[in-house]
């Protein structure tokens, strides 16, 4: 991508999509293309076929989607199985008829099976049942994967589908009905400081672990992958593998039990974090295995002990982050970012 080329970010609002502006904004390019959804309606396939004719854009990152927990996945599947859907449908297809140079479709890890070898290296695709808890939103997903891969073998384009890992960062969804964990605890231990709670109520059993990647890292390897020469980015699409790429660390991190207690300096913080026993989904997601060794800048952690965490220990990072309040506009991403970091270095 030259820094003048016409760039669509699809979902630039989101968790995803703002990391990605972010960057691009970072590294001078003054040509990106945004529309809000009150502007470009992405379930509309007209508006969004008159969009890219008028537009045309040369690159298109597709960072839309419908997301949520586990709460938002059980309570509305059909939703999230049909908006998502649509709104890749129309994104890739218009891509298509406007002759696209490349497009970056943005998955999920969810999209490999409950019980994937671990790290997950994207051969598990298919190869296992997915977790119950979020399968139309996986499937979604895999069918966008299916239509990268179909394009390019039908209709020669350059599509490629990136699996991040679990992400937290500004622009994250903090509604405790919908969002994912690192979020809801986040805003709940937040809560419960202004309100002088003496404890939190946090869901499922602790037993889950989880890798967490900062979504500016993730933001720094998207463009990365946009911007490989052409010999290099063929490499990743072929007409006998799907064009996935994990976007993580390769490292597995033993499974470590937290330390009880609190983390220093918390004051008048929540000192008991209650479980609350509901469906907690895939027992371990993550880390998520590259096939291709890549040199994908900034998202390997510093320590290995920081690649996977249990989710018992999240409630300690959320007291540790919960100073930055959780309303949307006042998350300040890189000191969220450097507490976590410290906190699960801090409870392993």
């Amino acid at each position: 991508m030259n820094l003048d080329s016409r760039i669509y970010i699809a979902g630039h609002r989101g968790l995803v999509g703002s990391a990605i502006h972010r960057e691009l904004t970072r590294l001078g390019y003054t040509n990106i293309l945004t529309r809000t959804r009150e502007e470009l309606d992405l379930l509309n396939t007209n508006a969004v076929n008159d969009f890219f004719a008028k537009e045309k854009p040369g690159y298109v990152f597709l960072a839309a989607a419908k997301v949520g927990g586990i709460l938002a996945n059980n309570t509305y599947p059909a939703d999230f199985i049909r908006d998502n859907l649509i709104i890749q449908t129309n994104v890739i297809e218009a891509s298509r008829i406007n002759n696209i140079d490349r497009l970056l479709f943005l998955g999920s890890s969810c999209i490999y099976p409950k019980l994937a070898p671990q790290p997950m290296p994207e051969p598990s695709l298919l190869t296992g049942p997915l977790e119950p808890t979020n399968r139309p939103y996986a499937l979604a997903k895999i069918a966008g994967i299916e239509m990268c891969w179909s394009y390019n073998r039908q209709h020669k384009t350059k599509y490629l589908a990136a699996m991040p890992t679990n992400l937290y960062g500004p622009g994250d969804n903090f509604d405790l009905n919908t969002s994912h964990v690192l979020p809801a605890l986040i805003r709940k231990t937040a809560e419960a400081i202004h309100a002088n709670a003496p404890k939190v109520t946090v869901w499922g059993t602790g037993a889950p672990r989880r890798e967490l990647l900062y979504s500016d890292d993730l933001a720094q390897a998207c463009v990365f992958l946009m911007n490989l020469d052409e010999a290099r980015y063929s490499t990743l699409l072929s007409a006998t593998d799907p064009p996935l790429i994990n976007i993580g660390t390769p490292r597995l991190a033993p499974h470590h039990h937290p330390r009880t207690g609190n983390p220093p300096n918390l004051g008048p913080r929540p000192q008991h974090f209650e479980q609350l026993s509901i469906e907690i989904g895939q027992l371990t997601r993550g880390p998520v295995l590259p096939a291709i060794p890549l040199p994908l800048p900034r998202f390997s952690p510093p320590d290995p002990k920081v690649v996977l965490t249990p989710v018992a220990a999240l409630p300690k990072i959320a007291a540790v982050a919960a100073d930055i309040p959780h309303r949307e506009q006042a998350i300040r991403g890189s000191i969220l970012h450097e507490q976590l970091r410290q906190a699960k270095l801090q409870y392993f």
